[in-house]
């Protein structure tokens, strides 16, 4: 196996794995402490890139367009926690699946109606859509590299955020026992809605950032939702440490085998095989994974609670 290879696959699995991240921590702490389902958290990374891409395509630059994204999304998901998603907690999880689906397909109509059915483009920065050479021989994009540089810098003060200051500590309490954690006088009302918004906001970066590498079109978010609730389950609900674990875990195993395992099974099996199989394998290999963690520990890696 060509080591330039299995590197540059590492570095596409760490940048995936952190952008899942991204999306994870968000959901789990939402899942985590409003004990709610909330299908509609692709939806906001959807909304994230669309308010980026018209951003740029009304002539900001490609800073100022994620910022926008990140600020306008973050509005969008406390009004929609104040407004809507507030009324779902006291109800059975079957209610709030309901309801948080059909919040997708208003906000996909709402995306469709305002920028049409096709997809918008969101171009790399000039400055950094070339390459970089980290190794002899290993060349690779930089804007790719600046996501991962993001996606750290974003995993640490997350992490700092949430285990250093008083804000952080009652989502950790919340996360525990919301119940007790109300009862000693945290403020409920406000702490979930910042929680959601800090998810929106975390939503819309990431969504900003995967635009120029992916299709930002009506419908995205619901294809790494399922990722990103495969992150939170392996993880542990409610953990940012088992987020960012699970995450880099699903996005190294589903970026590596989709290059690595159909050229392991050339070796073995003729190459249309492997180039049928391959893909084939791949696409599960995440959900075993999966499958795996919970069969030695039921309640994730890193559950917040018991």
């Amino acid at each position: 196996m060509d080591l330039i290879l299995v590197a540059e696959q590492a570095l596409n699995g760490l940048q995936f794995g952190l952008m899942l991240f991204l999306l994870a921590a968000g959901l789990t702490l939402v899942f985590g402490i409003m004990d709610l389902i909330n299908l509609a958290h692709g939806s906001l990374y959807m909304v994230g890139a669309y308010l980026a891409a018209a951003a740029m395509a009304a002539g900001a630059s490609f800073g100022i367009a994620v910022l926008a994204a990140i600020a306008g999304t973050a509005l969008l998901g406390m009004a929609l926690e104040v407004t809507l998603l507030r009324r779902l907690y006291q109800r059975d999880h079957l209610s709030q699946v309901l309801a948080t689906f059909a919040l997708i397909l208003m906000l996909n109509e709402g995306v469709r109606m305002i920028w049409g059915e096709q997809p918008l483009m969101l171009n790399t920065p000039a400055a950094l859509s070339g390459p970089v050479e980290l190794l002899p021989g290993l060349m690779y994009p930089a804007y790719r590299l600046l996501i991962i540089g993001v996606g750290l810098v974003v995993a640490l003060a997350l992490y700092l955020l949430v285990t250093r200051t008083r804000w952080g500590m009652w989502v950790r309490a919340g996360a525990s026992n919301r119940a007790m954690t109300t009862a000693m006088g945290v403020p409920a009302d406000r702490l979930f809605t910042a929680v959601f918004g800090v998810g929106a906001a975390l939503c819309a970066l990431a969504g900003s950032l995967l635009g120029p590498l992916l299709a930002v079109q009506v419908g995205m978010g619901e294809s790494i939702l399922i990722l990103a609730f495969v992150v939170i389950v392996i993880g542990g609900i409610g953990s940012i440490r088992g987020a960012l674990v699970g995450a880099l875990l699903v996005g190294l195993v589903d970026t590596g085998s989709r290059t690595l395992l159909p050229a392991v099974l050339r070796q073995v099996a003729s190459p249309e095989v492997a180039s049928n199989l391959g893909p084939a394998l791949a696409s599960i290999l995440i959900y075993l994974l999966m499958a795996a963690v919970l069969f030695w520990k039921p309640r994730g890696l890193f559950p917040a609670r018991g």
